[in-house]
């Protein structure tokens, strides 16, 4: 007769390509969780040997010789406990995402991936064959079934594991987040647990891989659905639970944590990853231009809450057109979050390009171009900083914005990480409000007066652009939903607004190739999610 079993799910942020290390985490962990939680099983997310997602880094040469290396550490160092890991494997002659299932120094069994995701940010079958082999092992008499991440999100895998009689199945995931994910996890685990008939151990990475923010909030469904345990937003954890096959209940072992509303979940994905960005690429701290608007108020608070005040460093740098009201707001949120601030005028730079561009300009009106010398004064300015402190710089431009074009190149988009880069303007808002119920840093009449780039006597964006609750759902309704002008003028909208926002959006393509990477929220963020050509003569109106 089949004993119960304890299962710990190893919530970990792991780093991409450094399979040593990560091998070492793994190890570390098993041993922890057999030692201090008596672990029967212990639970690794997909591809944990190599992080996720690993991209080209799977074709080396070396790539079999390393995971090899790995998987024999793992069975000389860790005995009395099962694992079930994620990592590539060649297997006659094609690449697959296995999951191993290890067991006192053997490798027991193996699972290759059946359903590759190869949309939105994912292009799986660039790299792997599909697995066709069900996943099902025994262990103390029970059936265990194994899913990978997508598996998970069709029905015939689940199908397959239901045919061989699973009692509980393994979920091992590493799935990125993006507004709306959690819900919908929650959703497929509730229709697949009571497919499967059977409940549903669901565990996914945590932490932050260049664009992409793996937000763990790992969970357990019983055979009916029920979502009987959620997991840590952003963390990393070790959850158990027990499984007794003679009544088929899993049982949580720890307490789990109520789902934090939507804008409290973007803003740890974050402050995620930004943390992430900077400690896993080495950089002692970051480095932004503080001029008292929304965006660089929100940026700066994040930057603090991922990295400490100590490491974080801001310059205010003031023209003749910054207002006061400027000044004083920016040095008030640098007192409040207790950060290096500085002052630098750009005037006598300004002012000594212009002298030498004189010849140029010689019977030239002013335009832009007086404008945005001013920002990339600023942006020269902020990198000879970063390069001098080993700083990295922030750019503090918000998804409106680069969608638009309304950015500088080598001015405000000069700088390594752009922390609002998928975060629309109304959102900025919105997250800027928060971030003042957690401790008011933000001053109020920077979330309260009018947006501008004060590049011009009295200038607002709106100047130049549709109010943002206007621009913002135009830009959704094309980037994040592929309507056309027609469809999106038909929802209500301006047909001159509309017009003029998309031609500016595909016109601006190669500003965006050029702009920094930052954390992807949105369901269709620039970057691997959005991949346009910038030379095109595609219109936009059909």
């Amino acid at each position: 007769m089949s004993t119960p079993i304890r299962v710990v799910m190893a919530q970990l942020n792991l780093l991409v390509g450094d399979i040593p290390g990560n091998t070492g985490r793994i190890i570390d962990t098993a041993l922890k969780a057999r030692d201090e939680l008596n672990a029967d099983l212990v639970l690794f997310p997909e591809l944990a040997l190599t992080g996720y997602p690993p991209e080209d880094l799977l074709l080396r040469p070396s790539l079999e010789l390393r995971v090899q290396e790995a998987l024999q550490r793992i069975l000389a160092a860790v005995s009395g406990v099962t694992l079930v890991l994620g990592y590539p494997r060649y297997r006659e002659g094609a690449l697959y995402n296995m999951a191993g299932v290890i067991r006192d120094g053997e490798l027991l069994h193996e699972y290759a991936k059946q359903c590759l995701p190869n949309f939105q940010v994912f292009d799986e079958k660039r790299y792997f064959a599909a697995g066709d082999e069900v996943g099902m092992f025994e262990h103390k008499g029970i059936k265990i079934g194994l899913s990978i991440c997508e598996d998970i999100w069709h029905t015939g895998p689940v199908e397959q594991l239901r045919a061989e009689g699973a009692e509980l199945v393994l979920s091992l995931n590493a799935s990125p987040f993006h507004i709306g994910k959690p819900a919908q996890r929650r959703d497929v685990l509730n229709q697949r647990a009571q497919q499967l008939g059977c409940p549903l151990v669901y565990l996914n990475l945590t932490g932050g891989q260049d664009e992409l923010v793996f937000d763990g909030g790992s969970m357990l469904a019983s055979e009916q659905g029920d979502i009987l345990f959620q997991g840590v937003h952003c963390e990393e954890a070790l959850y158990s639970c027990s499984f007794d096959p003679a009544t088929g209940v899993l049982k949580p072992e720890q307490a789990g944590v109520a789902e934090p509303d939507s804008d409290a979940l973007v803003y740890q994905v974050l402050v995620q990853g930004v943390r992430d960005y900077i400690n896993k690429n080495g950089f002692r701290g970051v480095v932004l231009g503080l001029s008292g608007g929304i965006d660089s108020a929100l940026t700066v608070a994040v930057a603090v809450d991922a990295l400490g005040a100590d490491r974080v460093e801001a310059v205010m740098m003031p023209f003749r057109y910054t207002s006061s009201m400027s000044l004083e707001d920016a040095e008030a949120e640098a007192r409040a979050l207790g950060i290096q601030y500085d002052v630098i005028s750009i005037e006598p730079l300004y002012d000594s390009f212009m002298q030498q561009l004189a010849p140029q300009f010689e019977g030239l009106n002013p335009d832009t171009t007086e404008e945005n010398l001013q920002a990339r004064c600023r942006g020269v300015l902020l990198m000879a900083i970063s390069n001098k402190k080993g700083y990295l710089v922030l750019t503090t431009g918000n998804k409106s914005e680069m969608a638009v074009g309304y950015s500088t190149l080598y001015g405000d988009m000069a700088g390594g990480f752009d922390v609002l880069k998928d975060i629309p303007k109304t959102l900025v808002y919105r997250l800027s409000r928060y971030r003042n119920t957690l401790s008011p840093v933000i001053p109020q009449r920077v979330i309260d007066r009018p947006p501008s780039a004060e590049l011009a006597p009295d200038q607002t964006d709106q100047d130049s652009l549709p109010d943002y609750d206007v621009l913002d759902r135009i830009l959704e309704l094309y980037v994040e939903r592929d309507y056309s002008a027609q469809a999106i003028i038909d929802e209500g909208f301006a047909a001159e607004d509309v017009n003029r926002v998309l031609r500016l959006v595909d016109i601006n393509e190669y500003k965006r190739r050029q702009a920094p990477i930052g954390p992807r929220v949105t369901q269709r963020g620039f970057g691997r999610d959005r991949r346009y050509p910038i030379t095109s003569g595609w219109k936009a109106g059909i």
